[in-house]
C-alpha cells in the first residue's frame, strides 16, 4: 500500500469509526506515547536492559503500525501529502548523500 492511499484508509476510518480527529497537540502527545512503546519493547529485547515477562508478548509490529497511523492522522490534519513529502526525501537524500555512508570509516 503506499502513503497515498493509507492516508485515505485513515482518513475513511476516523470519518466512520473515530468521529473526528484528535487536535494536532493530542496527536502530536500520543505520537510521543506510541514512539515511547516502541522504544520500550527495542530498549529491553535488543538492548541491555531486560525484558519484563508482562513485555514479552508485545508485538513490535503493531506498535509501529500505531506509529504510523498516528503520523498518517497528522498529516491529514495538516494538509500534507505524505507520499509527494516522501518521494521528495528520498530524491533528496539519493542526491545528497549518495555515497555519504559508503565514504564513512565507522560502517566498514
Amino acid at each position: 500500500m503506499d502513503l497515498k492511499n493509507a492516508q485515505l484508509d485513515v482518513d475513511n476510518w476516523i470519518k466512520e469509526h473515530g468521529v473526528r480527529y484528535f487536535n494536532e497537540l493530542t496527536n502530536m502527545a500520543q505520537l510521543t506515547e506510541e514512539v515511547g512503546e516502541v522504544a520500550r519493547i527495542i530498549a529491553r529485547r535488543y538492548g541491555e536492559q531486560s525484558e519484563k515477562e508482562s513485555d514479552k508478548n508485545k508485538d513490535l509490529g503493531e506498535e509501529l503500525a500505531d506509529v504510523v497511523f498516528v503520523v498518517l492522522c497528522l498529516a491529514n490534519q495538516t494538509g500534507i501529502d505524505l507520499q509527494a513529502a516522501f518521494d521528495k526525501k528520498m530524491d533528496l537524500k539519493s542526491v545528497r548523500d549518495k555515497d555519504r555512508h559508503k565514504n564513512n570509516d565507522k560502517l566498514k
